[in-house]
């Protein structure tokens, strides 16, 4: 790990010494020379160091002398990026004749011109620091380290032999491997999930299982990992299957599929061998295929068509517990012993071989206590480390990093443990601050923000992370890292100089820095250096961090943010005592270019348009309601998230001519209030670049005065939208204005999104004929079904949500929404509408969100061949979930049953949020309740519950 950090720093460094010696600077022959030895040198350093982690790919080999020569350039990178941040804020050639950005770059240029600078100075001995490594590391040959010669661990982490809590996913997918007889397509049945999530166990149970061995009496089983190539893997399972009528070499695997019925496993399958498996297997036969593996892709490619994916949930508190029983507690558990063992149940976020691992270390204990086991949880980090009972878990974490294509991926892993553990991260969020970080590289006609977005695609399809809620176009919303990945990577981190506490007495020399102090528990991590520095020290004391995220109280710090003068990410947005007062500085950050303000944040600080770099301003939490005019001027401003209205009453032409000349970056404006104020919407035309828009309505007077506006920009809006192809979304909260001003935007516009929330007395014409909408939510419109049936000539519509009383007189015809993949509907009253057969020819996913849901209400979900999920709301009785349960065993493709958590169960249903539990989830536990003769019913998301009374 410490090779990815010191190479993605690299590669970085190299990239902003290409910008400095292009034509735009002057610099002297001298400054050039050395700056493009520094930058020779570190690309080369970067090359060896990737080879060398491609050699060492899955363990840790590394010599003492290798690793110090890592660290050695870690910090040298971190030297000649911090020189250079120092002296050039922003290399943008745009920004040089604007504001401040143009003060900071003359003294910038005037300073490096000299051969005497302290930039010149610096940069010199830079290199000759530089060059003195690169001879130590050929002196010593710490380069190739000792890594020649080992081997990669085996991914496969073994079959528990006394497994717990997959009694009902064994019977599920026993059920699938039994239902069909006879000769059929090759459906293929995919387990997938994080590694040491218990898959191996799980197909070990299956494939064992009694009824499935009389079932299928040939059998194979084998492990992908152990075979090179896809031959080997071939050669294994014929050894298996061959029988004494059919010896080996006159075994067609073609031929033996088609004739016999036989039963192949194939452990930690990766895509390579599934195509070779694949290309020999017949259209139709009589035996079965059950696959592992922990990429989402993989799994979906295995089991396209006519198969079954299974997606992997962790262990629940009380299955975790369990566990712990069989393995360490043997005896029972004292009360103090069980705040222990409590406290190892959530350090180990439900993964099987965590739990295992820390039993079997447990084991060693003379006398076990619940104070040892929180010592243990404490410094788990240290542990998995140095410990020989945690190899396995090691392996596993090691590879699953390690496996990632490219140190741009395995940097911004890495750059999710500053997050503390088990919050949910916000994906856009997430994406956002690799942006500023600078740890997304693009490629060749390819925008950062796609790249971005395909890494963090990457994570999710590796299971590394995980999906905690799903947005419209099934992207995933909201994740969070594994509870033992973020344990490991942290406490890499903080051994790489690269995260740690703002608390650490050795913080100035890490990149990112965090406080988290919420009050559910310490999250002061095993490796925390806690000492703190002396008075005088601190009071002096400069830090190279890039970035610094708070959660829960700052403190003292909350005034110290100044002292981070090279920060990019400053993210407040959890800070509970954050005062107006201590954002009076913030200006001085030049480099800032990610800033998140919380809950007790009023008005903006009076210097907020110095801050020049800003790309993202997020004041979705803040009590923030006018923004004044100076922040929309920001040149690199790309997102900007609130509810505000605008600070300024009337624009002379002047400045808005003068706002147009600075072509606006703003790709993102959500959102502001219509209230009669024109000005955000006479600066919206000027918005080139504007892809996604949320707009607060409001009627003022008796004229409606400023509607007129609104509909003249969104119209605007939508028109510009034509010459593109890509997502431009708009958002309309209606208010109080009955949305009738909709009616004068004329047709043939292009929106890919649109929402629309407040009454409509009839729905807006140029709803119908936009092109290329994909994305459609209606909610509290109280449109009736004629106005809903126009929906219908939306044929390239993929989503579709209806938030309403009831859709009672709505009616959806055969051959109405060609296109659409997901359906929501979310209902007051359980009054549905009416889906007649061959509607909705692709329904992928169908969620019904009414608590009061009663039975199937009238839907037959056999009518819709695709059905992948039904979601309905978790606060429905037993009998109506196990209905949909049953119904949903009898589908061809057996859909998942799924439900969904409302937010804040007080808010209408129009308002609404709900957290999406993927996969079978949900568990029942039926307690009688004398006093009313009803029964308590308890619902469990991955790690939260909710409960209802039936």
């Amino acid at each position: 790990m410490e090779a990815a950090v010191a190479s993605a720093l690299t590669k970085e460094v190299v990239l902003k010494l290409v910008a400095l010696l292009s034509e735009k600077h002057k610099l002297s022959r001298g400054l050039k020379d050395d700056i493009r030895f520094i930058r020779t040198e570190l690309d080369m350093i970067s090359s060896a160091r990737d080879s060398h982690m491609a050699m060492a790919a899955g363990r840790d080999p590394a010599s003492s002398s290798s690793r110090i020569s890592m660290e050695e350039m870690r910090d040298l990178a971190h030297d000649i990026e911090d020189c250079i941040d120092r002296f050039l804020p922003c290399p943008c050639v745009a920004c040089q004749g604007q504001g401040e950005a143009a003060s900071v770059l003359r003294r910038v240029k005037k300073a490096a011109t000299s051969a005497r600078s302290r930039f010149a100075a610096e940069i010199h001995k830079l290199r000759s620091r530089l060059k003195d490594a690169h001879d130590r590391r050929v002196n010593y040959q710490a380069v190739n380290g000792s890594s020649a010669g080992a081997s990669p661990p085996a991914a496969d982490t073994g079959a528990e032999t006394d497994p717990v809590g997959i009694d009902e996913p064994k019977q599920e997918l026993v059920d699938i491997l039994l239902q069909q007889t006879g000769p059929g397509k090759p459906g293929v049945i995919s387990i997938v999930g994080f590694g040491g999530s218990g898959k191996t166990t799980l197909a070990r149970a299956v494939y064992e299982c009694p009824g499935v061995v009389r079932r299928f009496p040939c059998r194979a089983w084998a492990a992908a990992s152990e075979h090179r190539d896809a031959d080997g893997l071939l050669t294994t399972i014929l050894r298996q299957l061959h029988t004494a009528d059919a010896p080996l070499p006159q075994i067609s695997m073609d031929g033996f599929l088609r004739t016999t019925e036989c039963l192949i496993v194939i452990d930690d399958i990766n895509k390579q061998h599934w195509d070779v498996i694949k290309s020999i297997l017949p259209r139709e036969t009589k035996s079965r295929i059950i696959v592992t593996t922990s990429l989402q892709s993989v799994a979906n490619a295995c089991s396209s068509g006519d198969g079954y994916v299974y997606k992997m949930s962790i262990l629940n508190a009380e299955h975790s517990k369990v566990l712990l029983m069989k393995k360490v507690f043997f005896q029972g558990c004292s009360p103090e012993l069980e705040r222990g063992s409590t406290a190892i149940v959530e350090k180990c976020d439900g993964l099987p071989l965590a739990l295992v691992c820390v039993a079997k270390f447990l084991l060693g204990e003379n006398e076990l206590t619940g104070s040892h086991c929180a010592r243990v949880c404490h410094n788990l980090g240290h542990h998995m480390e140095k410990e020989a009972d945690f190899t396995k878990l090691q392996q596993v974490l090691v590879n699953n990093y390690s496996s990632l294509s490219g140190y741009p991926l395995r940097t911004s892993l890495l750059y999710t443990s500053v997050f503390p553990n088990g919050r949910p991260i916000r994906r856009n969020t997430l994406i956002r601050r690799w942006l500023a970080e600078g740890y997304v590289q693009c490629q060749y006609k390819r925008s950062d923000l796609e790249v971005a977005d395909e890494n963090f695609r990457e994570l999710i399809d590796r299971n590394i992370i995980r999906p905690i809620d799903a947005s419209n176009n099934a992207k995933v919303k909201t994740c969070r890292t594994h509870g033992i990945m973020h344990e490991f990577m942290l406490h890499k981190s903080m051994s790489d100089n690269f995260i740690t506490s703002l608390h650490d007495q050795n913080r100035s020399n890490f990149r990112h820095l965090f406080i988290q102090n919420h009050a559910s528990g310490s999250t002061l991590s095993s490796n925390q250096r806690t000492s703190p520095a002396s008075d005088d020290a601190a009071g002096s004391e400069k830090f190279r961090a890039r970035s610094l995220t708070i959660s829960g109280d700052a403190g003292e710090a909350a005034s110290e943010f100044c002292r981070c003068e090279l920060l990019r990410v400053l993210d407040l947005g959890e800070c509970n005592d954050l005062e107006d007062s201590h954002l009076k500085d913030i200006h001085k950050l030049w480099h800032l270019k990610y800033l998140s303000l919380g809950g007790t944040i009023s008005n903006l600080p009076k210097k907020i348009d110095k801050l020049h770099c800003l790309e993202t301003l997020d004041l979705r939490k803040t009590k923030i309601e006018i923004l004044p005019v100076e922040v929309i001027g920001l040149p690199h401003l790309a997102y900007l998230f609130g509810k505000f209205k605008f600070g300024k009453k009337d624009l002379r032409k002047s400045e808005i001519a003068e706002f147009s000349q600075r072509k606006s970056k703003l790709k993102s404006l959500a959102g502001f209030y219509a209230d009669g104020n024109p000005g955000f919407l006479q600066l919206m035309a000027h918005m080139k670049e504007l892809k996604k828009v949320k707009i607060w309505c409001e009627s003022t007077g008796a004229d409606n005065r400023g509607l007129p506006d609104i509909s003249k920009a969104v119209q605007k809006f939508a028109q510009d939208g034509m010459d593109t192809t890509g997502i431009r979304s708009l958002s309309l909260n209606l208010g109080n204005t009955m949305g009738d001003f909709l009616g004068s935007i004329q047709e043939y516009c292009y929106l890919s999104s649109l929402k629309l929330h407040g009454q409509l007395s009839v729905l807006p014409q140029f709803v119908t004929s936009l092109c290329g909408l994909t994305e459609l939510c209606l909610s509290s419109t109280n449109l009736m079904g004629h106005d809903l049936s126009n929906l219908r000539k939306l044929r390239y519509l993929l989503y579709l949500k209806l938030v309403e009383a009831d859709l009672g007189s709505f009616t959806i015809d055969n051959g109405d929404f060609p296109s659409l993949r997901r359906l929501c509907l979310v209902v007051k009253m359980p009054i549905l509408p009416a889906i007649k057969e061959g509607a909705l020819p692709y329904l992928v996913s169908l969620q019904l969100l009414c608590k009061d849901l009663l039975d199937l209400s009238g839907m037959r979900i056999e009518f819709h061949d695709c059905l992948e999920e039904v979601a309905l709301d978790s606060m429905v009785s037993a009998r109506t979930a196990e209905m949909w349960e049953t119904a949903a065993k009898k589908h061809p493709k057996r859909p998942k049953v799924v439900f969904l958590k409302r937010i804040d169960p007080s808010e209408p249903a129009s308002a609404a949020k709900y957290v999406a539990a993927d996969g079978p989830t949900r568990e029942k536990c039926i307690v009688d309740s004398p006093q009313s003769g009803s029964r308590n019913y308890i619902v469990v998301f991955g790690d939260s519950m909710v409960k209802s009374v039936i």
